[in-house]
C-alpha cells in the first residue's frame, strides 16, 4: 500500500499522462476536440469528440504507439496563465472548452499547461516531463455522454493508467487480468447463473436455475437469522399508487430514478423502487403500545429502479433487484439497542462468509447543501448524533462522509473492499424521524398519550443481486458447499454397469435434502470429471464396481486431488456437519 505521499504522486503522474493520451490523439485526429481528464480510482481517462470517427480496440494500440513517441519526446511541461476573455479567445472553436471557461468567474486567472505542440486549460499540477508518463498502458473505450447528460451528444472515452515504473505498471495489470477472470458477468455466464436479453429489456436480469437456487438459499440464511432476532417478514405488492410516494416524499425527490408513471381508471401507478411506505402502512394499520415496540418487519422484495443505461454493471447494478429490507419501529429509548443489535447481526453474516476487508461509514447530511433533504437541523443534529454515539459505544472503527446521507435521515453504510478493488456498500443502517411524521405513525406510551416512533431502516445482504456478484467475485464462483447449486456431481465409471448405483446414491443424497447431479451421459470418464472441476462443483463422486460392491463413494474435493473413499453414510454425515456451520 501506497503512503499518502506517494498517492498524490500517482495522481499528478496520471493526470499528466492523460494530457500525453490527449495530445497523441490530436496527432492522430487533428480535428479533436477534448472535455475534461480527470484522475480516477483506476487511472485516468479522457473524453473526447473525434468527429465522424468511432474508436475501436485497433485504435488504442494506434494512441499507444503515438503516446509513446511523446514520451519519448521528453518536452518539458510548462504553466502558464491567461485570463478569461484570453481563454475563451484562444478556444473559440472549441464549444467544449468554451463551455467550461464560460462557467468560471470573471476575472479569473486560468491555467494552462504546454507540452511541445499540446496545450490545454488545466488546474494541474503536472510532472516535470513527458518521459515520466512512459510507464503506461490504454485499458477500455466507452462512449460517455457529455456531463452525463443523456440528452446530451455521446463522447468517447479512453481510460489508461500509468505508474512511476515498469514493474509497478505490469504488476497492476496482472491484477487487471485477476479482475477480469473474476468479473461477475464473466463468471454468471459461465457457470449459467443468470442472463440479459435485449428483448427483455436492458438491465433487467433473469436468474437461470443456478442463479435462482444461490438467492433462495441465501434468502433462506438471512430471514432463518432474522426469525431469530424477532422479526416478522411479511410480502407487499411491487406496483403501488403514487399517493403512497406522495405522501412519503419518494415522488418529489426520486422520480427521476423510477420507471414512468402509469395511469389506469383515473388512478397513478408507479413500480416501487423501495419498500419503506408499504412498511409504513403496515404498522399504521393498527394501534400499538409502548409495550408492542420495537415492530421489526422484514421482506425480501423486489425493487425497481430506472438506472442510467452507461451504470448498468451486470447484476451489481441493474432496473430490477432483490433486497433483504427491513424496518424497525421502536420507541426513543430503544434506539441504540436496536442498532447494536442490527450491526451485530452484520457481523455475523460477515463472519459466517468470510468477509474481513471492510469499514463502518457514517454518512451524513451536507450541511452546505441542505435543500435535498427533509426535516429540520435540530432533527438531523440529534440523529446523527445518536448513530455517532452507538459506533463509539460499539467501539467499532468509523469514519464520516458528509453528504452520503438520504434524503431522511442519516445511515451507516458498511463498506466492503471486493477481490477486484471496488468499494461496496453492502449492508445499511438508517435512523428516520422524517418518515414516521409523514405518514403519523403513533403508538400510546406508559402514560397513555400517543407518541411518534422512530424508525430504523435496515439491509444486512442489501440488494441480493449485489451480494450474488460480490460472492461470485469474491470466491472466482467457488462458493461453499452449503450455497452451491449443486453440491455433489456423481460419476458413475460406465452407464451401463453403474449407472443404478449412481441413480440410487442420488436419491439417497436428495432425501436428505442435497442437490445433486448425476451424469450419466455418453461421455468419456475423463471429459465428466473434467466438466464437474468446470462448473466449479464442490464434490466429484467416482462410481464403479468397487464403490457398487461396498456400497461406499469415492469423492474428491473441488480444488484437490486426492480421492477419498468412504461409505455412504459417512459421507452424508460430512456433508451435513459441513453445511450445518455454513462452513466455508
Amino acid at each position: 500500500m501506497r503512503d499518502f505521499l506517494n498517492e498524490e504522486e500517482l495522481h499528478i503522474l496520471n493526470h499528466s499522462c492523460a494530457h500525453v493520451m490527449a495530445q497523441a490523439v490530436k496527432h492522430l485526429w487533428p480535428q479533436a476536440k477534448f472535455w475534461v481528464g480527470p484522475v480516477v480510482e483506476e487511472g485516468f481517462y479522457y473524453d473526447m469528440d473525434l468527429g465522424d470517427v468511432t474508436l475501436n480496440d485497433a485504435d488504442l494500440d494506434k494512441i499507444e504507439k503515438e503516446m509513446k513517441k511523446v514520451c519519448k519526446d521528453g518536452k518539458k511541461i510548462t504553466r502558464h496563465e491567461i485570463s478569461k476573455e484570453e481563454a475563451l479567445a484562444q478556444f473559440a472553436d472549441d464549444p467544449y472548452k468554451v463551455d467550461l471557461i464560460s462557467r468560471m468567474e470573471d476575472g479569473v486567472q486560468i491555467s494552462m499547461y504546454t507540452q511541445g505542440d499540446f496545450t490545454d486549460l488545466c488546474r494541474g499540477p503536472h510532472v516535470d516531463n513527458t518521459k515520466l508518463c512512459r510507464n503506461f498502458k490504454l485499458i477500455k473505450h466507452s462512449g460517455a455522454y457529455w456531463k452525463g447528460d443523456k440528452n446530451n451528444k455521446v463522447l468517447q472515452r479512453v481510460y489508461g493508467v500509468c505508474f512511476p515504473t515498469a514493474e509497478e505498471l505490469e504488476e497492476h495489470l496482472q491484477f487487471l487480468e485477476d479482475a477480469k477472470q473474476r468479473d461477475h458477468r464473466k463468471l454468471g455466464k459461465e457457470l449459467q447463473m443468470f442472463m440479459f436479453s435485449d428483448t427483455v429489456g436492458s438491465g433487467l436480469p433473469m436468474w437461470l436455475p443456478n442463479g435462482f437456487t444461490v438467492r433462495r438459499l441465501l434468502s433462506d440464511y438471512i430471514m432463518d437469522k432474522e426469525l431469530q432476532q424477532g422479526y416478522v417478514h411479511v410480502m407487499t405488492p411491487s406496483v403501488v399508487s403514487t399517493k403512497l410516494y406522495k405522501i412519503s416524499g419518494h415522488l418529489a425527490h426520486y422520480k427521476d430514478d423510477m420507471f414512468p408513471i402509469m395511469e389506469r381508471d383515473n388512478e397513478e401507478f408507479c413500480l416501487r423502487p423501495m419498500n419503506c411506505p408499504e412498511h409504513m402502512i403496515m404498522y399504521r394499520s393498527r394501534l400499538h403500545s409502548y409495550r408492542d415496540l420495537p415492530v421489526r418487519i422484514a421482506e425480501i422484495a423486489n425493487d425497481f429502479r430506472f438506472e442510467a443505461s452507461g451504470a448498468l454493471t451486470g447484476i451489481e447494478r441493474s432496473r430490477a433487484f432483490t433486497q433483504n429490507d427491513s424496518h424497525i419501529f421502536c420507541r426513543p429509548d430503544q434506539i441504540a439497542d436496536e442498532i447494536k443489535n442490527v450491526t451485530k447481526l452484520i457481523l455475523d453474516v460477515y463472519h459466517d462468509f468470510g468477509f474481513g476487508e471492510y469499514q463502518f461509514r457514517l454518512s451524513l447530511r451536507d450541511p452546505e447543501n441542505t435543500e435535498k433533504y427533509f426535516g429540520n437541523d435540530e432533527l438531523w443534529a440529534k440523529s446523527e448524533a445518536q448513530l455517532r454515539e452507538v459506533l463509539k459505544e460499539m467501539d467499532v472503527p468509523f469514519y464520516e462522509a458528509l453528504g452520503e446521507a438520504a434524503f431522511y435521515g442519516p445511515k451507516i453504510d458498511v463498506q466492503v473492499k471486493s477481490a477486484i478493488g471496488h468499494d461496496v456498500t453492502l449492508s445499511t443502517i438508517q435512523l428516520d424521524y422524517q418518515l414516521p411524521e409523514r405518514f403519523e405513525l403513533e403508538y400510546v406510551d406508559s402514560d397513555g398519550q400517543k407518541k411518534r416512533p422512530v424508525v430504523i431502516h435496515r439491509a444486512i445482504l442489501g440488494s441480493i443481486d449485489r451480494f450474488v456478484a460480490f460472492l461470485l467475485e469474491e470466491t472466482k464462483g467457488i462458493f461453499p458447499t452449503w450455497l452451491a447449486p449443486t453440491q455433489v456431481h456423481l460419476i458413475p465409471v460406465s452407464i451401463e454397469a453403474h449407472d443404478d448405483y449412481a441413480q440410487k446414491v442420488a436419491l439417497d443424497l436428495r432425501k436428505e435434502g442435497f442437490r445433486v447431479h448425476n451424469d450419466n451421459r455418453n461421455e468419456k470418464l475423463g471429459y465428466r470429471i473434467r466438466e464437474a472441476q468446470t462448473n466449479k462443483i464442490p464434490y466429484s463422486l467416482v462410481l464403479g464396481d468397487k464403490e457398487k460392491e461396498n456400497n461406499t463413494v469415492t469423492y474428491r474435493k473441488y480444488g484437490q486431488k486426492e480421492q477419498i473413499t468412504v461409505t455412504e453414510d459417512e459421507f452424508i454425515a460430512l456433508l451435513k456437519e459441513i453445511c450445518a456451520n455454513h462452513s466455508l
